[in-house]
């Protein structure tokens, strides 16, 4: 892959996450501020990623993949999604925004796709670049975090709104932007994906074993108060009144670069269920650390809570993957992939954020809301799943033969939804 390529592909992953990262994490406080939302509002907006992750494959494995150059599709999605983005800026209550950002996320959520497909189709050994163009993405969520925090005050001035007007710029600049990308035509309709390969039906024998079953199921319900953090979390800080919350959070994206790297090592050396464990534990007292926190002598509690996100999802979402690939074998191994997908980010964080909503409503008060009452709830949860997972699940007696380079390639995939990947790669 030459120079120019790298960097076209470079600026098309940071433009791609800048955009979702721009209005994704304070969307809870925008709603909440602009439109007095409740919280089963906030929560019915953050289904619609869910909704997204659900129908994404139908768009991309049944149109996209057999039809189309992804680099035309991905220009087309993005200034059709910059329209979206800046009638959702200028929404003048929740019943107008919501079908606007419902059918944006259904339109974005292909795109995570999209950008890995066209990324992979010019390279020549994945394994050494993509890793290097797939950073950019984490570096994009996290300078935009900086940006609507630090850079423009936006956040702290109580004007959110233009952080949808600012992703509606960025989205039609990646749009126009995608029309050089280098060209990424259609595979043969004899190689596209099948109906039953993007729903994972295959992979639907991997719960025939007893211990996959019980991952499988600890995997649906974890995600239950996972949906909390994403929910919650920055009108959470703000009603604290924590300075550039969103600025904050993106320790959490941070997190995830640095203890990626510790994961090869602790899976190695512990095993598969440790490592799980360990990933489970931390969702339950991230929130306890939620719930006893505040910004004055105990702000530590929030911090190292933000900070945990690398463990909660490292440890457990990409070790799952992981672990998902070694049951399923090359053979089932998309398909494995589409299923726990699926099952996680649709099905699983679909019932978490409409609990988060409800359980939000219900600890309403006079200055804001009752967090320690909320955040109980995903802490006692989580808990509950780790105990039932640590009595249920039995370990592996073979060992995964990990290493570093083979574990980061992995964290950098599945961060973009990987069983995609395997569809289109």
């Amino acid at each position: 892959m030459n120079n120019s390529t790298n960097l076209k592909l470079s600026i098309m992953m940071f433009l791609e996450f800048f955009i979702w990262g721009c209005w994704f994490v304070t969307m809870g406080t925008f709603l909440s501020q602009a439109f007095s939302s409740t919280g089963a509002e906030i929560g019915l907006a953050y289904e619609t990623q869910s909704w997204g992750a659900i129908i994404a494959p139908f768009i991309i494995g049944l149109i996209a993949d057999r039809y189309f150059d992804a680099e035309k599709i991905l220009a087309i999605i993005h200034i059709i999604g910059g329209g979206l983005l800046f009638m959702c800026s200028i929404a003048v209550g929740f019943e107008t925004f919501f079908p606007y950002i419902l059918i944006y996320m259904i339109l974005f959520m292909p795109t995570l796709a999209l950008v890995n497909s066209i990324a992979f189709r010019q390279m020549k050994d994945p394994s050494k670049e993509f890793p290097k163009i797939r950073v950019w993405g984490t570096v994009g969520w996290i300078v935009a975090g900086l940006v609507i925090s630090y850079g423009v005050g936006w956040e702290a001035s109580q004007t959110l709104e233009y952080t949808f007007y600012l992703s509606a710029i960025v989205s039609v600049t990646l749009g126009l932007f995608s029309f050089s990308l280098p060209k990424t035509p259609p595979k043969a309709k004899n190689e596209s994906p099948s109906l039953r390969e993007i729903l994972g039906l295959d992979a639907l024998m991997l719960l025939k074993d007893t211990r996959y079953l019980v991952f499988f199921l600890s995997s649906i319900l974890i995600c239950i108060p996972l949906a909390f953090y994403y929910a919650d979390a920055n009108l959470f800080l703000n009603e604290l009144g924590m300075a550039n919350a969103a600025g904050v959070m993106t320790l959490g994206q941070i997190s995830e670069a640095l203890f990626i790297l510790l994961l090869p090592l602790f899976l190695n050396k512990y095993g598969i269920k440790k490592t799980l464990i360990v990933g489970m534990l931390a969702w339950s007292l991230r929130y306890v650390l939620f719930a006893l926190g505040d910004i004055g002598s105990n702000l530590w509690m929030l911090l190292f809570g933000i900070i945990l996100h690398g463990i909660c999802y490292d440890f457990f979402f990409v070790s799952g993957q992981i672990y998902t690939d070694y049951k399923a074998g090359e053979k089932y191994k998309s398909a494995a992939q589409g299923l726990i997908a699926l099952a996680t980010y649709g099905v699983g964080m679909l019932i978490g954020f409409r609990l988060a909503g409800r359980i939000t409503d219900k600890f309403v008060i006079d200055s804001g809301h009752d967090w320690t009452q909320i955040w109980t709830y995903p802490a006692i949860f989580a808990a509950v799943v780790l105990l039932i997972f640590i009595v249920t699940f039995k370990n592996e007696k073979q060992k995964l033969e990990l290493n570093i380079r083979a574990v980061m390639i992995n964290f950098f995939i599945t961060v973009n939804l990987k069983y995609f990947l395997n569809l289109f790669y």
